[in-house]
């Protein structure tokens, strides 16, 4: 079995192979490696093979986690966040990928100020339009995203959920539907909005190809669940 350094210089290998076929630099892609499920050894074995960039969908599973590793290690909440969870949440989570309603923002923005911190946040952006995914619809973005504009938390873009039996066309589309709307919305807007989360194990080369800036990799990592 391949180790977690291993694996995690391949996938190196492939984000900077497919940044370069599509003119871009590796540089432009970030890494956020996925441990959901994995203990805090996967992580740490990861860290020391030089990745700090991780991605914890359950709040529960990263306040378990963050405390028994580095202060170097860099942790976004890439799950759906539930607003009883946000206190919990920003104690270890720098960025929050998977603000969804103005309500959530809201109670971000509280517990921020009072807290005194300043984290930022991408909207989920329910693309495909599966009932089974949480994100707000795109006709709906551009409200929750003026809404940021008062308050501490900081939006740096957008992440969508790609559907998971999508052909390489479809998913191509939907990716290609998120950069178009980041592109329409800092037009309309005045905002910048560099990031884009979109790929995973199994279609971030398709997603670097359309404009992804964060792709989230578990498995190709860290093996199978």
């Amino acid at each position: 079995m391949n180790s977690i350094s291993d694996n995690l210089h391949r996938v190196r290998e492939r984000i900077a192979a497919s940044a370069l076929r599509c003119g871009r630099t590796p540089a432009e892609v970030t890494l956020l490696a996925v441990s959901k499920t994995f203990p805090a050894d996967a992580v740490a074995e990861a860290l020391a093979a030089g990745q700090c960039k991780f991605g914890e969908n359950r709040v529960q599973e990263l306040s378990e986690k963050a405390p028994r590793l580095p202060a170097s290690c860099q942790w976004h909440l890439i799950g759906h966040l539930q607003q009883n969870k946000v206190r919990q949440a920003l104690q270890f989570a720098s960025v929050l990928q998977a603000v969804d309603s103005i309500s959530l923002l809201q109670r971000i923005n509280r517990i921020a100020e009072e807290k005194n911190l300043t984290p930022e946040i991408l909207l989920e952006v329910n693309i495909s339009g599966e009932d089974s995914k949480f994100g707000v619809p795109p006709d709906d973005v551009e409200a929750l995203l003026e809404a940021t504009r008062s308050g501490p938390a900081r939006c740096i873009g957008l992440m969508t959920i790609a559907p998971l039996l999508a052909s390489e066309t479809e998913l191509a589309a939907v990716f290609s539907a998120l950069r178009q709307l980041r592109d329409r919305l800092v037009s309309s807007t005045g905002l910048t909005l560099p990031e884009l989360s979109m790929g995973m194990s199994g279609d971030f080369e398709i997603a670097i190809a359309e404009g992804a800036t964060i792709v989230r990799i578990g498995s190709a990592i860290f093996g199978h669940r």
